[in-house]
Protein backbone atom coordinates (compact mmCIF):
# COMPACT_ATOMS: atom_id res chain seq x y z
CA UNK A 1 0.00 0.00 0.00
CA UNK A 2 1.10 3.23 -0.18
CA UNK A 3 1.23 6.23 1.72
CA UNK A 4 0.99 9.82 1.16
CA UNK A 5 2.74 12.53 2.60
CA UNK A 6 0.15 13.64 5.20
CA UNK A 7 1.97 17.07 5.60
CA UNK A 8 0.41 18.04 2.40
CA UNK A 9 -2.91 17.79 3.79
CA UNK A 10 -2.13 20.41 6.21
CA UNK A 11 -1.72 22.73 3.79
CA UNK A 12 -4.69 25.60 3.35
CA UNK A 13 -7.42 24.80 0.56
CA UNK A 14 -6.07 26.86 -1.92
CA UNK A 15 -2.81 28.97 -2.58
CA UNK A 16 -3.74 32.26 -1.57
CA UNK A 17 -3.04 33.27 -5.77
CA UNK A 18 -5.51 30.73 -6.80
CA UNK A 19 -8.18 32.02 -4.43
CA UNK A 20 -8.05 35.74 -5.91
CA UNK A 21 -8.00 33.59 -9.12
CA UNK A 22 -11.28 31.93 -8.46
CA UNK A 23 -12.94 35.16 -7.11
CA UNK A 24 -12.09 37.61 -10.09
CA UNK A 25 -13.44 34.47 -12.14
CA UNK A 26 -16.56 34.04 -10.47
CA UNK A 27 -16.95 38.22 -10.58
CA UNK A 28 -16.25 37.90 -14.54
CA UNK A 29 -18.66 35.28 -15.02
CA UNK A 30 -21.86 37.40 -13.31
CA UNK A 31 -19.84 40.35 -14.82
CA UNK A 32 -18.65 39.72 -18.39
CA UNK A 33 -18.28 43.06 -19.32
CA UNK A 34 -16.44 44.23 -16.35
CA UNK A 35 -13.32 45.82 -17.51
CA UNK A 36 -10.81 44.49 -14.67
CA UNK A 37 -7.53 46.19 -13.77
CA UNK A 38 -5.17 43.56 -12.41
CA UNK A 39 -2.61 44.26 -10.11
CA UNK A 40 -2.39 41.70 -7.70
CA UNK A 41 -0.06 38.95 -8.82
CA UNK A 42 3.55 40.14 -9.15
CA UNK A 43 4.03 38.89 -12.84
CA UNK A 44 5.36 41.12 -15.34
CA UNK A 45 3.97 43.17 -18.11
CA UNK A 46 7.15 44.73 -20.04
CA UNK A 47 9.03 42.45 -22.62
CA UNK A 48 12.25 41.03 -22.60
CA UNK A 49 14.72 43.47 -23.16
CA UNK A 50 16.00 42.89 -26.54
CA UNK A 51 19.70 42.01 -25.26
CA UNK A 52 18.19 38.84 -24.15
CA UNK A 53 16.36 38.07 -27.38
CA UNK A 54 19.02 38.70 -29.88
CA UNK A 55 21.22 36.10 -27.61
CA UNK A 56 18.19 33.77 -27.14
CA UNK A 57 18.27 33.84 -31.05
CA UNK A 58 21.67 33.44 -31.52
CA UNK A 59 22.38 30.01 -28.99
CA UNK A 60 18.60 28.70 -30.46
CA UNK A 61 20.73 28.83 -34.12
CA UNK A 62 23.72 27.17 -32.16
CA UNK A 63 21.48 24.41 -31.46
CA UNK A 64 20.37 23.70 -35.11
CA UNK A 65 23.72 22.94 -36.07
CA UNK A 66 25.65 19.80 -34.86
CA UNK A 67 28.94 21.69 -34.17
CA UNK A 68 27.49 24.03 -31.95
CA UNK A 69 24.52 21.63 -30.26
CA UNK A 70 24.63 21.60 -26.60
CA UNK A 71 22.89 18.58 -24.66
CA UNK A 72 22.55 18.51 -20.76
CA UNK A 73 24.63 21.10 -19.56
CA UNK A 74 26.01 21.46 -16.21
CA UNK A 75 23.53 21.09 -13.24
CA UNK A 76 25.02 24.19 -11.61
CA UNK A 77 24.94 26.43 -14.72
CA UNK A 78 27.11 27.36 -17.83
CA UNK A 79 30.93 29.14 -16.46
CA UNK A 80 29.94 32.04 -19.17
CA UNK A 81 26.72 32.91 -16.96
CA UNK A 82 28.24 32.55 -13.49
CA UNK A 83 31.51 34.59 -14.41
CA UNK A 84 29.05 37.53 -15.72
CA UNK A 85 27.05 36.79 -12.16
CA UNK A 86 30.41 37.11 -10.15
CA UNK A 87 31.58 40.03 -11.74
CA UNK A 88 28.52 42.44 -11.81
CA UNK A 89 25.89 41.36 -9.09
CA UNK A 90 29.06 40.48 -6.40
CA UNK A 91 32.64 41.84 -7.25
CA UNK A 92 31.27 45.04 -8.52
CA UNK A 93 30.22 45.80 -4.65
CA UNK A 94 33.88 44.44 -2.75
CA UNK A 95 32.61 40.82 -2.45
CA UNK A 96 34.69 37.89 -3.45
CA UNK A 97 32.67 34.98 -4.21
CA UNK A 98 33.93 31.50 -5.80
CA UNK A 99 32.32 30.31 -8.98
CA UNK A 100 31.89 26.87 -6.78
CA UNK A 101 29.18 28.82 -4.61
CA UNK A 102 26.83 29.97 -7.54
CA UNK A 103 24.17 27.29 -8.27
CA UNK A 104 21.91 28.85 -11.92
CA UNK A 105 18.59 27.50 -11.06
CA UNK A 106 15.24 28.10 -12.94
CA UNK A 107 14.00 30.92 -10.59
CA UNK A 108 14.48 32.02 -6.89
CA UNK A 109 10.46 30.71 -6.01
CA UNK A 110 11.92 26.57 -6.79
CA UNK A 111 14.99 27.65 -5.05
CA UNK A 112 13.70 29.04 -1.49
CA UNK A 113 11.10 26.08 -1.75
CA UNK A 114 13.57 23.49 -2.51
CA UNK A 115 16.51 24.66 0.09
CA UNK A 116 14.55 22.65 2.33
CA UNK A 117 15.76 19.29 1.39
CA UNK A 118 19.22 19.66 2.58
CA UNK A 119 17.72 20.87 6.18
CA UNK A 120 16.68 18.49 8.92
CA UNK A 121 13.17 18.50 9.60
CA UNK A 122 13.67 19.58 13.39
CA UNK A 123 15.13 22.82 12.72
CA UNK A 124 12.89 25.54 14.24
CA UNK A 125 11.93 28.20 11.80
CA UNK A 126 12.13 32.13 12.20
CA UNK A 127 9.84 34.15 9.52
CA UNK A 128 8.98 37.86 9.14
CA UNK A 129 5.47 38.33 8.78
CA UNK A 130 3.80 39.25 7.32
CA UNK A 131 5.73 36.69 4.35
CA UNK A 132 6.27 35.15 1.20
CA UNK A 133 3.49 32.46 1.33
CA UNK A 134 5.90 30.12 -0.12
CA UNK A 135 8.50 30.13 2.94
CA UNK A 136 5.64 28.50 4.87
CA UNK A 137 3.98 26.25 2.91
CA UNK A 138 7.51 24.59 2.07
CA UNK A 139 8.23 23.90 5.92
CA UNK A 140 4.42 22.65 6.27
CA UNK A 141 5.34 20.40 3.10
CA UNK A 142 8.37 19.39 5.05
CA UNK A 143 6.95 18.86 8.56
CA UNK A 144 8.77 21.80 10.15
CA UNK A 145 5.21 23.53 10.88
CA UNK A 146 3.30 22.02 13.82
CA UNK A 147 -0.58 22.54 13.59
CA UNK A 148 -2.61 25.89 12.32
CA UNK A 149 -4.01 27.23 14.92
CA UNK A 150 -6.10 30.64 14.17
CA UNK A 151 -3.91 31.53 11.50
CA UNK A 152 -0.10 30.73 12.66
CA UNK A 153 1.33 27.47 12.70
CA UNK A 154 2.58 26.20 16.10
CA UNK A 155 6.37 25.38 15.46
CA UNK A 156 7.26 28.51 13.69
CA UNK A 157 8.18 31.92 14.53
CA UNK A 158 6.29 34.85 13.56
CA UNK A 159 8.36 38.24 13.35
CA UNK A 160 5.33 41.15 12.72
CA UNK A 161 6.36 43.87 10.52
CA UNK A 162 3.59 46.09 10.77
CA UNK A 163 3.79 50.17 10.85
CA UNK A 164 3.76 49.80 14.49
CA UNK A 165 7.51 48.75 14.13
CA UNK A 166 7.88 50.76 10.76
CA UNK A 167 8.26 46.95 9.20
CA UNK A 168 11.77 46.24 11.27
CA UNK A 169 10.91 42.79 12.73
CA UNK A 170 12.39 42.16 15.77
CA UNK A 171 15.23 39.61 17.04
CA UNK A 172 13.66 36.62 18.03
CA UNK A 173 12.74 36.49 21.58
CA UNK A 174 13.51 32.17 21.25
CA UNK A 175 16.18 31.35 19.54
CA UNK A 176 15.41 30.01 16.07
CA UNK A 177 17.51 27.80 13.75
CA UNK A 178 16.19 28.78 10.50
CA UNK A 179 15.55 32.92 9.68
CA UNK A 180 14.14 33.64 6.51
CA UNK A 181 14.32 37.42 5.45
CA UNK A 182 13.39 38.85 2.18
CA UNK A 183 14.68 42.71 1.28
CA UNK A 184 13.22 44.37 -0.42
CA UNK A 185 10.35 42.97 0.84
CA UNK A 186 7.31 41.32 -0.62
CA UNK A 187 4.58 42.31 0.88
CA UNK A 188 5.14 45.36 1.64
CA UNK A 189 7.94 46.55 -0.49
CA UNK A 190 9.78 47.94 2.67
CA UNK A 191 13.98 47.16 3.45
CA UNK A 192 16.46 47.51 6.61
CA UNK A 193 19.41 49.49 6.61
CA UNK A 194 22.91 47.90 6.61
CA UNK A 195 22.81 48.50 10.50
CA UNK A 196 19.21 46.57 11.15
CA UNK A 197 20.67 43.91 8.84
CA UNK A 198 24.06 43.54 10.18
CA UNK A 199 22.25 42.78 13.38
CA UNK A 200 20.28 39.40 12.39
CA UNK A 201 23.76 38.37 10.89
CA UNK A 202 25.02 38.91 14.22
CA UNK A 203 22.31 36.77 16.02
CA UNK A 204 22.76 34.46 13.26
CA UNK A 205 26.67 33.69 14.62
CA UNK A 206 25.54 34.35 18.17
CA UNK A 207 23.02 31.45 17.91
CA UNK A 208 24.63 29.13 15.43
CA UNK A 209 21.40 29.71 12.83
CA UNK A 210 20.88 30.06 9.47
CA UNK A 211 19.88 33.12 7.26
CA UNK A 212 18.02 32.17 3.91
CA UNK A 213 18.04 35.42 2.68
CA UNK A 214 15.88 36.39 -0.60
CA UNK A 215 17.34 39.29 -2.32
CA UNK A 216 14.79 39.04 -5.80
CA UNK A 217 13.72 42.79 -5.67
CA UNK A 218 17.57 44.24 -4.72
CA UNK A 219 17.76 45.77 -8.76
CA UNK A 220 15.33 47.80 -7.54
CA UNK A 221 16.67 49.31 -4.52
CA UNK A 222 17.96 53.43 -5.41
CA UNK A 223 18.75 54.10 -1.57
CA UNK A 224 22.00 54.23 -0.06
CA UNK A 225 21.87 52.69 3.36
CA UNK A 226 20.41 49.73 1.88
CA UNK A 227 22.38 46.84 1.13
CA UNK A 228 21.95 44.94 -2.17
CA UNK A 229 23.42 41.30 -0.86
CA UNK A 230 23.78 40.14 2.85
CA UNK A 231 27.47 39.20 1.61
CA UNK A 232 27.95 43.43 2.30
CA UNK A 233 27.76 42.37 6.31
CA UNK A 234 30.89 41.13 7.96
CA UNK A 235 30.13 37.67 8.55
CA UNK A 236 27.29 36.91 6.35
CA UNK A 237 29.42 34.63 4.74
CA UNK A 238 29.72 31.78 7.27
CA UNK A 239 25.82 32.44 7.73
CA UNK A 240 23.59 33.26 4.80
CA UNK A 241 22.56 31.52 1.82
CA UNK A 242 21.62 34.23 -0.81
CA UNK A 243 18.79 33.71 -3.68
CA UNK A 244 18.15 35.67 -6.72
CA UNK A 245 16.21 35.85 -9.78
CA UNK A 246 16.04 37.49 -13.34
CA UNK A 247 12.24 37.66 -13.08
CA UNK A 248 11.35 40.63 -11.90
CA UNK A 249 14.54 42.52 -13.29
CA UNK A 250 14.81 41.65 -16.76
CA UNK A 251 11.29 39.83 -17.64
CA UNK A 252 12.05 36.54 -16.78
CA UNK A 253 8.63 34.94 -14.89
CA UNK A 254 7.81 32.81 -17.83
CA UNK A 255 11.13 32.27 -19.37
CA UNK A 256 12.66 30.92 -15.27
CA UNK A 257 15.93 31.77 -14.47
CA UNK A 258 17.60 32.73 -11.33
CA UNK A 259 20.24 31.44 -8.83
CA UNK A 260 21.39 30.96 -5.29
CA UNK A 261 24.73 31.49 -3.74
CA UNK A 262 26.13 28.95 -1.19
CA UNK A 263 29.09 29.91 0.21
CA UNK A 264 31.46 27.15 1.09
CA UNK A 265 32.00 28.49 4.34
CA UNK A 266 28.21 28.06 5.97
CA UNK A 267 28.11 24.49 7.82
CA UNK A 268 25.13 23.25 9.83
CA UNK A 269 25.37 20.53 12.76
CA UNK A 270 24.42 16.71 12.37
CA UNK A 271 22.51 15.16 15.42
CA UNK A 272 25.84 14.29 16.89
CA UNK A 273 27.58 17.84 16.69
CA UNK A 274 29.72 17.03 13.67
CA UNK A 275 29.81 20.77 11.22
CA UNK A 276 28.61 19.78 7.85
CA UNK A 277 29.07 21.97 4.89
CA UNK A 278 25.98 22.79 3.02
CA UNK A 279 27.41 24.03 -0.12
CA UNK A 280 28.72 20.11 -1.46
CA UNK A 281 24.82 19.01 -0.29
CA UNK A 282 22.88 21.25 -2.26
CA UNK A 283 25.33 20.46 -5.28
CA UNK A 284 24.61 17.18 -4.95
CA UNK A 285 20.61 17.75 -4.45
CA UNK A 286 20.59 19.99 -7.68
CA UNK A 287 23.03 16.92 -9.41
CA UNK A 288 20.10 14.51 -8.28
CA UNK A 289 16.67 16.62 -8.68
CA UNK A 290 17.52 19.23 -11.28
CA UNK A 291 19.18 18.90 -14.86
CA UNK A 292 20.01 22.46 -15.28
CA UNK A 293 18.61 25.60 -16.59
CA UNK A 294 18.55 25.31 -20.75
CA UNK A 295 21.58 27.09 -22.43
CA UNK A 296 19.49 29.44 -24.51
CA UNK A 297 17.67 30.73 -20.96
CA UNK A 298 20.89 31.53 -19.52
CA UNK A 299 22.31 32.67 -22.83
CA UNK A 300 20.10 35.39 -22.76
CA UNK A 301 20.18 35.55 -18.70
CA UNK A 302 24.18 35.84 -19.72
CA UNK A 303 23.27 38.87 -22.16
CA UNK A 304 21.86 41.07 -18.86
CA UNK A 305 25.14 41.61 -18.50
CA UNK A 306 26.03 43.57 -20.97
CA UNK A 307 26.11 46.95 -21.86
CA UNK A 308 23.25 46.99 -23.46
CA UNK A 309 21.87 44.84 -21.30
CA UNK A 310 22.59 46.52 -18.26
CA UNK A 311 20.38 49.61 -20.01
CA UNK A 312 17.16 48.30 -21.28
CA UNK A 313 17.02 46.59 -17.60
CA UNK A 314 17.15 49.90 -15.97
CA UNK A 315 15.06 51.27 -18.13
CA UNK A 316 12.50 48.46 -17.57
CA UNK A 317 12.73 49.18 -14.00
CA UNK A 318 12.46 53.00 -14.00
CA UNK A 319 9.06 52.20 -16.08
CA UNK A 320 7.89 49.98 -13.06
CA UNK A 321 9.34 52.06 -10.56
CA UNK A 322 7.45 55.17 -12.04
CA UNK A 323 4.20 52.85 -11.92
CA UNK A 324 5.14 52.73 -8.42
CA UNK A 325 5.36 56.45 -8.01
CA UNK A 326 1.97 57.02 -9.62
CA UNK A 327 0.28 54.17 -7.10
CA UNK A 328 1.99 55.61 -3.87
CA UNK A 329 1.08 59.38 -4.49
CA UNK A 330 -2.40 58.31 -5.85
CA UNK A 331 -3.39 56.57 -3.12
CA UNK A 332 -1.90 59.11 -0.55
CA UNK A 333 -3.63 61.86 -2.26
CA UNK A 334 -7.11 60.11 -1.23
CA UNK A 335 -6.17 59.31 2.42
CA UNK A 336 -4.92 55.51 2.41
CA UNK A 337 -1.64 55.09 4.45
CA UNK A 338 0.73 53.92 1.89
CA UNK A 339 4.58 52.16 2.65
CA UNK A 340 6.88 50.70 0.33
CA UNK A 341 7.22 51.95 -3.71
CA UNK A 342 10.36 53.60 -3.28
CA UNK A 343 13.22 50.38 -2.83
CA UNK A 344 10.92 47.78 -3.93
CA UNK A 345 7.50 47.72 -6.93
CA UNK A 346 5.21 46.55 -4.31
CA UNK A 347 2.50 49.00 -2.18
CA UNK A 348 1.57 48.61 0.56
CA UNK A 349 -1.54 50.66 2.00
CA UNK A 350 -3.68 50.08 5.24
CA UNK A 351 -7.35 48.87 4.35
CA UNK A 352 -9.78 52.22 5.36
CA UNK A 353 -12.82 52.03 7.27
CA UNK A 354 -12.14 48.82 9.57
CA UNK A 355 -12.01 46.69 6.51
CA UNK A 356 -10.57 42.88 6.55
CA UNK A 357 -7.98 42.75 3.79
CA UNK A 358 -10.33 40.32 2.05
CA UNK A 359 -13.47 42.78 2.52
CA UNK A 360 -11.61 45.49 0.75
CA UNK A 361 -10.61 42.84 -1.80
CA UNK A 362 -14.05 42.62 -2.69
CA UNK A 363 -14.90 46.31 -2.36
CA UNK A 364 -11.76 47.03 -4.73
CA UNK A 365 -12.89 44.08 -7.26
CA UNK A 366 -16.74 45.45 -7.24
CA UNK A 367 -16.73 49.01 -7.16
CA UNK A 368 -13.57 49.82 -8.72
CA UNK A 369 -12.71 46.86 -10.81
CA UNK A 370 -9.31 46.79 -9.42
CA UNK A 371 -7.43 43.74 -8.28
CA UNK A 372 -4.71 43.19 -5.28
CA UNK A 373 -3.67 40.69 -2.87
CA UNK A 374 -4.79 40.92 0.62
CA UNK A 375 -2.29 41.63 3.25
CA UNK A 376 -3.87 38.52 5.74
CA UNK A 377 -3.05 36.02 3.01
CA UNK A 378 0.44 36.32 3.20
CA UNK A 379 0.69 36.27 7.54
CA UNK A 380 -1.48 37.46 10.42
CA UNK A 381 0.31 40.53 10.61
CA UNK A 382 -0.90 40.87 6.77
CA UNK A 383 -4.03 41.70 8.15
CA UNK A 384 -5.73 45.41 7.63
CA UNK A 385 -3.19 45.51 5.10
CA UNK A 386 -3.26 45.20 1.14
CA UNK A 387 -0.86 44.73 -1.64
CA UNK A 388 -0.75 46.40 -5.22
CA UNK A 389 1.78 45.72 -7.51
CA UNK A 390 3.80 48.22 -10.11
CA UNK A 391 4.34 45.48 -12.72
CA UNK A 392 1.59 46.65 -14.62
CA UNK A 393 0.93 48.52 -17.78
CA UNK A 394 1.20 52.52 -17.83
CA UNK A 395 -2.03 52.97 -19.05
CA UNK A 396 -3.75 49.89 -16.79
CA UNK A 397 -2.19 52.29 -13.70
CA UNK A 398 -3.17 55.50 -14.41
CA UNK A 399 -6.61 54.39 -15.07
CA UNK A 400 -6.69 52.37 -11.76
CA UNK A 401 -5.61 55.79 -10.41
CA UNK A 402 -8.20 57.26 -11.71
CA UNK A 403 -10.91 55.09 -10.46
CA UNK A 404 -9.18 54.86 -6.96
CA UNK A 405 -9.85 58.95 -7.15
CA UNK A 406 -13.72 58.29 -6.65
CA UNK A 407 -13.12 56.42 -3.14
CA UNK A 408 -15.19 57.50 -0.34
Amino acid sequence: MAFVNENFLKLPGSYLFSEIARRVSAYKGEHPDADIIRLGIGDVTRPLPPACIEAMHRAVDEEASSATFRGYGPEQGYDVLIEAILQHDYAARGICLRPSEVFVSDGAKSDTGNIGDILGQANTVGVTDPVYPVYIDSNVMAGRSGDLTDGKWSRITYLPCTAANGFVPALPEQRVDIIYLCYPNNPTGTTLTRTELKKWVDYAKANDSLILYDAAYEAYISEEDVPHSIYEIEGARQVAIEFRSFSKTAGFTGVRCGYTVVPEEVTVRTASGERVPLNPLWNRRQCTKFNGTSYITQRGAEAVYSPKGQRQVQETIAYYMENARILREGLRSVGFQVYGGVNAPYIWLQTPQGLTSWQFFDELLHRMHIVGTPGVGFGPSGEGYFRLTAFGQRENTLRAMERIAGWK
